[in-house]
């Protein structure tokens, strides 16, 4: 079987997402303490505000940020494992 580099970040994107939606439901339904610390702290790197640019004719916006927490590193790499033991 063939593999691309597309199959593998689609692994990898899926597994960060899934992760990340993971750690969001933990963060509304376990309760507070040290365990909902740990795995729904996140850290943001990105744009923000967004870059703007205006050429009179035309504007320009240009931002994004990443959230990641614990949960979303273990679902990438989760990915990551299942793109390579399948």
């Amino acid at each position: 079987m063939k593999r691309s580099g597309l199959t593998l970040l689609g692994f990898i994107f899926v597994g960060g997402l899934l992760g990340g939606v993971l750690g969001e439901i933990l963060r509304v339904f376990a309760p507070a303490g040290m365990i909902q610390d740990i795995f729904t702290q996140s850290v943001s790197p990105g744009l923000d505000p967004p870059f703007t640019v205006n050429l009179v004719l035309l504007k320009l916006t240009i931002g994004f940020i990443f959230k990641i927490n614990l949960l979303t590193l273990l679902g990438i790499f989760l990915g990551i494992y299942l793109y390579k033991n399948i």
